[in-house]
């Protein structure tokens, strides 16, 4: 049997296989409501054979969003939209989660398609944008030139709101009925702003130390898995290295991973980057190395993304105990069909992993096999 398409059990959550739809921000939210954009892009993954579909950078407070368009969980109200997304996720065989973020510095941001802050008033109201000024550990600008805002200094008060935040948040993605959080402290966000050495420049108990730049992760931490299930995985999503000299190194991560385990983490989702100057060798599996290392030296379970379309090689990540999980985000969107593709290619021609609604492309492959032709 394929490893790669093997259950896997975090706590009381079994996966039907190890694929993971990695969280991608659409921008096409209005105050934080999803929306039938959200329902269709998130149910075809769940069609598609992924085991795991984890929702998009979800912000546990309106300043916490990257732009106007993201995902929020702030409020009661946001709940009922994203249950509905996961009834259907679960009505495809997929399990459901939810990555719950605080955007720091990188907040007020542009939606990306768009040049800068060009909406029309009219425009604006319908698509209720909004810009503020962010917040941070310190007030250091993420980059010059580049549509950031200055943020303020987050004062102990600010921090123990960001704190309430994510429990909050975390309380009704329980009742919305997801089957994991991932803690998002990765890509230059808030979490990893204050992880690094490059955005915290704080002098008090949440700055200099690596131990001290650790500690709102912690804490944050500690707080939502005390109202997390405990019958439900919990994972964070870190930037395992800064890919900068003077920043947070994979040495860093696997201490504070370890940290995070003692706390009641069940798996990293092992990324990179996200500030200003990084220098990184972008290519075919360049992340994998910060998932095996993890999941060495801190003895969690890891889950590899990063350029990982390649269904032989994500075969042998898994086989090889390189990591636990393969996550695609881009490549999910180039074929939402991805993890069904994949097992055939990797020699398993059972078609039980396909909805039935789709019993006519068994037929289409079946008949084409009968006259000497493979399936396209």
């Amino acid at each position: 049997m394929s490893k790669l398409f093997s259950p896997a059990t975090l706590r009381g959550l079994t996966l039907r296989n190890r694929t993971v739809v990695a969280p991608m921000c659409q921008y096409s939210a209005r105050d934080g409501f999803a929306n039938d954009w959200h329902f269709v892009h998130l149910g075809r993954f769940a069609i598609g054979g992924f085991g795991l579909v984890v929702l998009e950078a979800t912000a546990v407070a309106p300043e916490g969003r990257i732009s106007y368009g993201d995902l929020g969980l702030w409020k009661d109200e946001q709940t009922a939209p994203l249950a509905r997304i996961v009834d259907f996720l679960h009505s495809q065989g997929a399990a459901a989660g939810i990555q719950l973020a605080h955007a720091g510095r990188k907040a007020s941001t542009p939606v990306p398609w768009r040049k800068g802050f060009d909406e029309t008033e009219a425009e604006k109201a319908a698509l209720h944008f909004e810009s503020w000024t962010p917040v941070a550990p310190s007030a250091l600008i993420h980059a010059e030139g580049k549509n950031f805002t200055t943020p303020s200094a987050l004062d102990e008060a600010g921090i123990r709101n960001v704190i309430d935040s994510f429990v909050a948040a975390a309380i009704r993605a329980n009742q919305a009925g997801f089957d994991t959080i991932e803690i998002h402290a990765a890509h230059g966000y808030l979490l990893d702003q204050f992880l690094s050495p490059l955005a915290n420049k704080r002098t008090d108990r949440y700055g200099g130390s690596r131990e001290n730049r650790m500690r709102l992760v912690l804490e944050v931490t500690e707080a939502v898995r005390a109202v997390w299930p405990a019958d439900k995985p919990l994972l964070v999503r870190l930037s395992v290295s800064d890919w900068h000299p003077d920043g947070w190194q994979v040495e860093d991560s696997v201490v504070l991973a370890r940290e995070l385990k003692a706390l009641g983490v069940d798996a990293i989702d092992a990324s990179s980057g996200g500030f200003d100057g990084a220098i990184i060798p972008t290519a075919a599996d360049y992340q994998v190395p910060f998932a095996k290392a993890i999941r060495a030296e801190a003895g969690l379970p890891t889950i590899a993304v990063g350029l990982l379309g390649d269904e032989r090689r994500a075969e042998q990540i898994i086989a090889g105990g390189e990591a636990d999980f393969i996550a695609l985000a881009r490549g999910a969107l180039d074929d939402p069909n991805w993890p069904l593709h994949a097992r055939h290619e990797l020699g398993d021609n059972d078609y039980d992993l396909w909805p039935k609604q789709t019993n006519r492309v068994r037929e289409r492959d079946r008949a084409l096999a009968q006259r000497g032709y493979a399936a396209s």
